[in-house]
């Protein structure tokens, strides 16, 4: 089992940045995809960016020209960088990986973009 913990969300004003890291217990990180996630209220749970052990990218459309994923396989953690956030960025942010063929899932860290 792999143990996924997010950090680094907080209040941010439209236009500011925020970066989120993702730490995952397991060395098998370097061979897994990573992905971030979103559910902002009310909404269903959203795919937001994902990186390959390639390190290879993809980014949701909404997003793509001002979040950035990487990857530090020696320290197992995934970032994501949000510049220019705008309030519909608001939402609980998820770190995930598919591990034994389970979809694992971190607890979650708040995003909240509001002046």
């Amino acid at each position: 089992q792999v143990h996924l913990v997010e950090s680094g969300g907080g209040l941010v004003q439209p236009g500011g940045s925020l970066r989120l890291s993702c730490a995952a217990s397991r060395s098998i990180f370097s061979t897994k995809t990573m992905a971030w996630y979103r559910q902002a209220p009310g909404k269903q749970r959203e795919w937001v960016a994902s990186i390959e052990p390639s390190r290879a990218t993809n980014l949701a459309d909404s997003v793509k020209d001002r979040f950035t994923i990487s990857r530090d396989n020696a320290k197992n953690t995934v970032y994501l960088q949000m510049n220019s956030l705008k309030p519909e960025d608001t939402a609980v942010y998820y770190c995930s990986a598919i591990v034994n063929f389970v979809r694992a899932w971190g607890q979650g860290t708040q995003v909240t973009v509001s002046s």
